[in-house]
C-alpha cells in the first residue's frame, strides 16, 4: 500500500507543474499552415486592380455583345454568357465591398466614449 500512495504522491506533486506549463503552450500562437500563403497571394491576385479591370472590360464587352450582338449562334451567346459570368465573380468581392460587407469594424472603448461624449451636444449645436 505504501507504494501506491507513493505514486498518488507523485502523480499530485507533478500534475500542478504540468498544468502550469500547458497554459502558456495553449496561449502561444502557432505558424500558419503551409498553404495559407499560397492561398493569400492567389486572393491578392484575383481581388486586385488588374481583376477588376478585367471583371469590368468583361462585363461591359459581353454585355454589348448580347445586346448589340443581332443573330449569335448558340455557342457565341453561351461564350458570352460564360464571359459575362466570369466577370462577375471576379468582381464579387468589389460588389460584396460596395454594400458594406467588408468585415467587423469593433472600436476601442476610448472612441466609443468619444463618440458617445460628441452625440450629447444636440442637433442644437448643429443649426
Amino acid at each position: 500500500m505504501s507504494r501506491r500512495n507513493a505514486v498518488v504522491a507523485a502523480v499530485l506533486l507533478a500534475a500542478p507543474i504540468v498544468l502550469a506549463s500547458v497554459a502558456p503552450a495553449l496561449a502561444s500562437s502557432g505558424g500558419s499552415l503551409p498553404w495559407e500563403g499560397p492561398l493569400q497571394q492567389i486572393q491578392e491576385s484575383i481581388t486586385g486592380p488588374v481583376a477588376g479591370a478585367i471583371a469590368l472590360a468583361a462585363v461591359a464587352i459581353a454585355g454589348g455583345m448580347l445586346i448589340f450582338g443581332g443573330e449569335l449562334n448558340d455557342f457565341a451567346r453561351r461564350l458570352m454568357y460564360i464571359v459575362l459570368v466570369a466577370g462577375i465573380l471576379l468582381g464579387a468581392t468589389n460588389i460584396v465591398g460596395l454594400f458594406g460587407a467588408t468585415g467587423a469594424s469593433i472600436g476601442t472603448p476610448d472612441e466609443q466614449t468619444t463618440s458617445i461624449g460628441q452625440s450629447e451636444t444636440g442637433e442644437g449645436a448643429h443649426g
